[in-house]
């Protein structure tokens, strides 16, 4: 019982703080252009307002149109209730593959671009088209990542592969340093933000993400927009766990862990989040939107480096 406790609040935790760090990025990056900016808990106000109002629909919009926010939500909050927070070794720790969690964040690129295209309008199959674009190189370059940090690890699982990392003998690697700028990179491409997309504007030539959910509003939208919070939650979380662990309670199993171990862990998660999304909003004031024919080159960055991370991982373990 008290592992599923455990185990339910970590799946409560991803959800309720997820807004609050896209509030924090909105925060970070007005103050940076000398503006008070809203506040932290505006993005919750906003998730009720959507909910509150219509859904407005096109006539030729199928059933798809109307299932995809539940699908697209429900896959990446299941991806991210999977990553370790302030603890490893959870109930549910079997599951927490890599390889499944990337091919749940997969499903629910899948079925947002089919919801974009569904209604034929002409932005949603720009979108789709520049989302499955990007996800051509950005999955890859996820892969391989997956593979350098198990080769290093000897498993896919993140409780264990965060239990590696504490560990002295792993040490600074030059393909965990490669592997680490690929994530950043396909972490950014995968969550639309800047360079590779502005959350911000609704530019019919900039916009990827905002195209394909042009149409949507009401309920829907508001699970869209929760579900793009949880995902930018769901890669700091990733980034964390596999290159940053200190700090997490580590293997549950029936008393041996404190409950002042997990309260150190939640709050050394809390800390690793407040500082990724100071980093993330001083990153995207710092730099300008890329054009869309650049992403290629962008993404496939990624690739390249984590291509080579592998690469050195065969020539020798040790680097």
């Amino acid at each position: 019982m008290r592992d599923f406790t455990i185990q339910l609040l970590q799946m409560t935790l991803v959800l309720a703080l997820a807004p609050l760090l896209t509030g924090l990025v909105r925060k970070v990056k007005a103050r940076f252009q000398r503006r008070l900016g809203p506040p932290l808990i505006q993005p919750y106000r906003d998730l009720r307002r959507l909910i509150g109002k219509d859904v407005v629909m096109a006539e030729q919009a199928s059933w798809l149109f109307r299932v995809a926010p539940y699908a697209i939500f429900g896959c990446i909050w299941v991806a991210a209730a999977l990553v370790p927070t302030f603890a490893t070794g959870l109930m549910f720790s079997w599951s927490g593959d890599l390889i499944v969690i990337a091919g749940l964040l997969g499903t629910a690129r899948f079925i947002q671009a089919l919801a974009g295209m569904d209604i034929g309008t002409s932005f949603g199959g720009i979108g789709a088209s520049r989302e499955v674009m990007i996800a051509s190189l950005a999955e890859p370059a996820m892969i391989m990542i997956i593979f350098s940090v198990a080769l290093i690890a000897g498993s896919t699982q993140l409780s264990v592969v965060a239990d590696h990392m504490l560990t002295a003998h792993v040490g600074l690697r030059v393909s965990l340093a490669l592997a680490l700028v690929a994530l950043l990179i396909v972490a950014l491409a995968e969550n639309a933000r800047i360079p590779a997309d502005n959350p911000a504007t609704h530019l019919e030539l900039t916009m990827v993400h905002e195209a394909m959910v042009l149409e949507y509003s009401g309920r829907h939208l508001a699970m869209i927009e929760l579900g793009a919070a949880v995902k930018l939650l769901l890669y700091m979380s990733m980034i964390a766990c596999i290159f940053f662990p200190l700090g997490l309670a580590g293997g549950l199993s029936g008393a041996r862990v404190s409950v002042a171990a997990l309260l150190l862990g939640a709050a050394t998660y809390a800390v690793k989040l407040v500082i990724g999304g100071a980093l993330l909003g001083t990153f995207e004031m710092s730099i300008a939107k890329m054009r869309v024919f650049r992403l290629p080159n962008f993404v496939g960055g990624a690739l390249m480096l984590s291509l080579l991370g592998v690469l050195l991982l065969f020539v020798s373990r040790g680097m």
